[in-house]
């Protein structure tokens, strides 16, 4: 059963990075593209590599949408819902997020 897990305060994520955090056993990688309360929540592990390095990616904007291209081989995952844009076959999970009273709280 998912639940809502506060993993830290919104002003720990500074605008254009993403974090790791671990919730329920999983490492969720949580990015925040703009000086906003927008979040997104992504797998932290790339498929390609599989590695844990996706919270440390690159965050970009193409086509209108917001990715992060993995620090080891350069894939982007879209933000929104981890289509990866080279390979559809490996796009990656999505997890909800919100702020509750400036705390960043996933549901995983």
């Amino acid at each position: 059963m998912s639940q809502w897990t506060a993993v830290c305060s919104l002003t720990q994520i500074l605008p254009a990075t993403g974090v790791c955090a671990l919730v329920n056993g999983q490492q969720i990688a949580i990015f925040r593209p703009r000086d906003d309360e927008q979040l997104w929540a992504l797998s932290n592990i790339d498929p390609f590599a599989e590695a844990s390095v996706l919270s440390r990616g690159i965050i970009a904007e193409h086509q209108q949408s917001l990715w992060v291209a993995s620090p080891l081989k350069k894939q982007r995952f879209r933000l929104s819902d981890g289509l990866c844009m080279e390979d559809e076959s490996r796009s990656i999970a999505t997890f909800p997020v919100r702020v509750t009273a400036g705390q960043v709280e996933v549901c995983a």
